[in-house]
């Protein structure tokens, strides 16, 4: 295939490619096949599953994503009205629906547009096509991102943060599998930052080349546009600075904004990474949970970080109704995700300073902490390279890690100097982790 973004090639039959990606889909999904893709694993005869696919199926598997799950819904009534006046891609809607919307109507299509996190803000187009969406929660304010839902293509858009077409049973989610859909990202054009995706989604006539070009066309009209309407207002959230935050390996996390560092505190380390992590905003109960292993903590507690939080930030950052940060932020655990996300595990080794707030107790850390931490190792494991392997095994966080010195031992060249080193950590750590067999 020339384009191995495009889901068909010109002249394929739908129904017998279709048919064939459904076999591969039901294997991989129950577990009866690996998903054939660039590392080269086979699949089931015949599937002919594209990379972009079998690589995003099994990012949809490690995330847990259920094949018969439902796409939450996120925001709704005034929270999404909010956001969405904010976002920055609603100074390109009218855009959007001058290029896109007689296609969408004239085609039974739907034009969506989502933010950099997979989120639903816009889904307009023929009322039959919408109707059929409702009832998949393809809805304003759902979360279609691939930890979400799995395969799709606003959601595969923003996490790979290149254009692609995704075909019927290609959807990781089987209720998606008779639509067809196409994305292509949005980045803001003064700084680079991604800012979400524009989609077309419809039926197998949409399962064509000309479909992708048109909304890499439309993404790229779109940049133009807000490059000649300059900077956003000022005093609007989306002029406001962007926010750098470091938590990698530091017990205390640095915060950039204005020009400022910050160092904060340990509690408030937690609250602006969990803040972070949830741009939409959380409730004063949401974050008391997420915060306390003693359940007796009280709101006034909270609410006392918080006041003392808002002091320390300054500039209006932090606002309330729900808690949430006024700027976006450049989060470096975030930043490690992505590239994992994206294929790039030597990019997140680059980017890992060490485990997220590590003296953190905080259950909502703890489990982000872990997430990190998690997908980074698998994806070190999976891709055998020596050199990452050893850079792993070579900093604090990898250096007990016997699994990964039993990795590198196995894939290091024969005659290679380290070899014997490498060996010898093997047996030490086996012997002091007893119990644990050497791979």
């Amino acid at each position: 295939m020339v384009n191995p973004w495009v889901a068909l090639e010109p002249g394929a039959d739908p129904a017998q490619r279709a048919g064939a990606i459904r076999r591969a889909h039901d294997a991989f999904t129950t577990g009866q096949a690996e998903a054939p893709g660039s590392d080269g694993r086979p699949g089931p005869p015949g599937s002919s599953v594209r990379s972009v696919v079998a690589d995003s199926w099994r990012r949809s598997a490690r995330a847990r994503v259920s094949p018969d799950g439902t796409a939450p819904v996120e925001l709704s009534d005034d929270d999404l009205d909010a956001y969405r006046a904010e976002h920055p891609l609603a100074r390109v809607m009218p855009l959007f629906r001058d290029l896109m919307g007689t296609f969408a109507m004239d085609g039974e299509h739907l034009l969506a547009v989502c933010d950099a996190q997979g989120r639903l803000l816009w889904v307009e187009g023929h009322t039959a096509a919408r109707r059929r969406a409702d009832r998949m929660n393809f809805v304003p304010g759902a979360a279609w991102s691939e930890s979400a839902v799995g395969t799709n293509a606003p959601g595969t858009a923003v996490a790979v943060d290149r254009p692609v077409q995704v075909f019927a049973a290609e959807h990781f989610n089987r209720t998606v599998h008779t639509w067809t859909c196409a994305a292509a990202p949005v980045h803001d054009p003064h700084s680079g930052r991604l800012l979400g995706a524009v989609d077309i989604t419809g039926g197998n006539r949409l399962a064509h080349p000309h479909s992708l070009a048109f909304v890499q066309a439309v993404a790229r009209a779109a940049e133009s546009q807000l490059a000649l309407l300059g900077p956003p207002p000022a005093g609007s959230r989306t002029a406001s600075p962007a926010v750098e935050l470091r938590a990698l390996g530091l017990d205390e996390a640095a915060l950039t904004a204005g020009g400022r560092t910050l160092r904060l505190s340990r509690r408030h380390s937690e609250l602006v990474v969990l803040l972070a992590c949830h741009p939409e905003g959380m409730t004063g109960d949401e974050l008391l949970v997420a915060l306390y292993e003693d359940e007796h903590t009280t709101p006034v507690t909270l609410r006392a970080e918080l006041s003392r939080l808002r002091r320390a930030l300054g500039d209006g950052l932090l606002r309330s109704r729900p808690y949430r940060l006024t700027a976006p932020v450049t989060a470096d655990f975030d930043t490690v995700l992505r590239h994992l996300t994206a294929g790039s595990p030597a990019a997140a080794v680059a980017a890992y300073r060490g485990p997220l707030l590590p003296s953190s107790r905080a259950p909502a850390v703890l489990r982000l902490r872990d997430r990190v931490d998690g997908q980074l190792r698998a994806a070190l494991l999976a891709r055998r390279d020596p050199e990452l392997l050893s850079t792993w095994t070579g900093n604090p966080w990898g250096a007990e890690d016997l699994e990964a010195w039993a990795a590198l031992a196995a894939v290091l060249p024969q005659g290679s100097p380290r070899a014997p080193l490498v060996l010898q950590r093997v047996r030490e750590l086996d012997a002091e982790q007893s119990g644990f067999p050497v791979r």
